[in-house]
C-alpha cells in the first residue's frame, strides 16, 4: 500500500512552548488512521502544522513523497490535503451553498457540489439556508463538505463527533466510512475512541506530544492501555 501521508520526526509549538515532540505516524493511500489522546496531548496542534497553519521547528512532512513542512497552507490544500477543523468554522452568515463554494475556492471544482449532496442530503434541502441556522450535527455535516469540496487525496478530521447527540455521532461516522470507501484518505482525530476504533484501519495513541502507541483498530480495541484510558473498560 502507497504511503500518502509521512511525519519524520516533527517538532512544533507555540511561541518558547513545544507541543510536539518527534512525532512520525504515516497515512496510507486509501486508509482511515486515527490519533486517540485526551485533551491538551497535542491533536489539534498536529493537524495543524500539517495542514500548514503551524510551523515544524523540526523533522520533515511528506506528502506523496513530496515535502510540504512550511509550505503556505493553501498549497497544502491545492497539493491535495484539507481539514475540516475543530468547531467546524463555517461561515454563519453565508447560506450552506456559499460554503460550500467556498470550500472551492482553491479547486475551482463547483461541479463537485452535486457529489456532496449525494453525501449530505440534507445540505441539498438547507442550501439557501444560512449556515448559522443549521443544528450542530448539520453544521458539523457542511464543515465536512466544504472540506471535501476542494477534492483532497487526504481529510484531516478534527473531533467531528464535538457536542453531538449520539444518534447524530452515528451518522456523521456512516458518512466518514462512506467518503473513505470512495476514494479519500483520513486522518481522524476524535476523542471518541471507541467509534474512531471501529471505523479506522489503524490508529496512534499520542500523550503530551509524543506518539506512545501505534497499531492496527483491531488491536487498540483490545490493548488494555487503550481500554483503561479511552474505551471505560
Amino acid at each position: 500500500m502507497k504511503t500518502l501521508l509521512q511525519l519524520d520526526d516533527v517538532h512544533t509549538g507555540y511561541g518558547l512552548t513545544e507541543i510536539l515532540h518527534g512525532v512520525s505516524l504515516t497515512v496510507n493511500d486509501g486508509e482511515i488512521v486515527t490519533v486517540l489522546g485526551a485533551n491538551g496531548a497535542g491533536k489539534s496542534t498536529l493537524l495543524m502544522t500539517i495542514c500548514g497553519v503551524n510551523p515544524t521547528r523540526e523533522g520533515d512532512i511528506l506528502f506523496d513523497g513530496q515535502s510540504i513542512a512550511n509550505r503556505p497552507a493553501h498549497e497544502i490544500v491545492r497539493a491535495g490535503i484539507s481539514q475540516s477543523p475543530e468547531g467546524r468554522r463555517i461561515f454563519p452568515r453565508l447560506t450552506v451553498r456559499e460554503n460550500l463554494e467556498m470550500g472551492a475556492y482553491q479547486s475551482g471544482r463547483l461541479d463537485n457540489l452535486d457529489r456532496m449532496f449525494t453525501f449530505f442530503p440534507i445540505l441539498k434541502e438547507r442550501q439557501k439556508q444560512l449556515g448559522g441556522t443549521l443544528s450542530g450535527g448539520e453544521q458539523q455535516m457542511l464543515a465536512i463538505a466544504r472540506a471535501l469540496m476542494a477534492c483532497p487525496r487526504l481529510l484531516l478530521l478534527d473531533e467531528p463527533s464535538l457536542g453531538l447527540a449520539p444518534l447524530i455521532v452515528i451518522k456523521i461516522f456512516e458518512i466518514i466510512r462512506e467518503i473513505n470507501q470512495a476514494g479519500t484518505a483520513i486522518l481522524l482525530v476524535e476523542q471518541n475512541a471507541n467509534m474512531a476504533l471501529h471505523i479506522a484501519h489503524r490508529g496512534y495513541v499520542l500523550e503530551t506530544g509524543r506518539i506512545v502507541l501505534a497499531d492496527t483498530a483491531p488491536n487498540l480495541v483490545n490493548n488494555d492501555q487503550v481500554k483503561k484510558s479511552y474505551l471505560g473498560a
